[in-house]
């Protein structure tokens, strides 16, 4: 018996090893690639880098110029960190007004935050960005709201499962005390909600900083982020500057990947503290 559950360990060990390097390959090809010369990466894109291949740093160097890619990197941080903050915040306060107020109307708003998500972005894309337009949302600024807008749905659904678990007698006791409403959540309720909070704040900011549509949509090539600036490598008659290309992809990747790392342990803990609890 004891045989058996270590050749399962194992052989589960060695799928899961293989799972890995699946979903790794695409992003070490990328960066394998973004070391060749432009003229090499299509006619073998999985072969390492030779004497004759190598472009070295000349691809990230060439990459920088044509795509303005200090700009791009600035808007993309202004956007995600504005994105995320507010998200974080305003759907922590709407969550906790409706898991504590019950009346019709919270249930209501309940419901059509989970509608929300299931609704296809395509569904309402072009309705969205001639609105942007008609409110002057399009703008960085403008499209942090509308990424609060798309990113609610979620944020409420996790929070809401997470406050049902708060012991309702912390609130009363802190009340009691003197606290009012304001002070009521950001000393003894928003503490509370940190595990969800930095989940929140996690799948919001790998989905900000990767998209590409929605900016694309809203504030087009006027204020150019990072997924944006990639394309600015596409030129006249279907030619690409493959090897920039690669480069950049690499230094759009790299920042999201580092803060995943960093903070991967509470992703988990925070989804089941918000799914399970209540």
């Amino acid at each position: 018996m004891n045989d058996r559950k270590k050749s399962g360990g194992l052989l589960l060990s060695v799928l899961l090893g293989l799972l890995a390097l699946l979903f790794l390959l695409p992003i070490l090809v990328i960066f394998m690639n973004s070391f060749k010369g432009r003229f090499f990466i299509a006619d073998a894109p999985f072969a390492l880098p030779s004497a004759e291949t190598f472009a070295g740093v000349q691809n990230y160097i060439n990459g920088v110029q044509k795509t303005g890619f200090i700009s791009a990197f600035g808007y993309s941080v202004y956007i995600t960190v504005g994105s995320v903050a507010v998200i974080v915040l305003f759907t922590a306060m709407t969550a906790w007004f409706i898991t504590r107020v019950k009346n019709k109307f919270t249930s209501l708003m309940y419901y059509l935050f989970v509608f929300s998500m299931i609704v296809p972005f395509q569904m309402v894309m072009f309705t969205m960005s001639k609105m942007a337009n008609v409110l002057s949302l399009d703008n960085p600024t403008g499209l942090i709201i509308i990424y609060l807008g798309f990113g609610a749905g979620l944020s409420v659904f996790m929070y809401c499962g997470f406050v049902k678990s708060i012991p309702l007698e912390i609130e009363e006791a802190a009340t009691i005390d003197g606290c009012g409403p304001v002070t009521l959540f950001f000393k003894v309720v928003f503490p509370i909600l940190q595990p969800t909070a930095i989940t929140v704040a996690i799948l919001n900011a790998m989905w900000i900083w990767n998209d590409y549509l929605l900016p694309d949509l809203v504030i087009g090539r006027q204020y150019k982020t990072l997924p944006i600036a990639v394309q600015y490598l596409k030129g006249g008659y279907g030619s690409k500057d493959m090897g920039a290309m690669m480069a950049m992809l690499v230094l759009t990747i790299l920042p999201i990947i580092v803060f995943y790392l960093f903070c991967q342990k509470y992703i988990i803990r925070g989804v089941v503290a918000g799914a399970v609890k209540g």
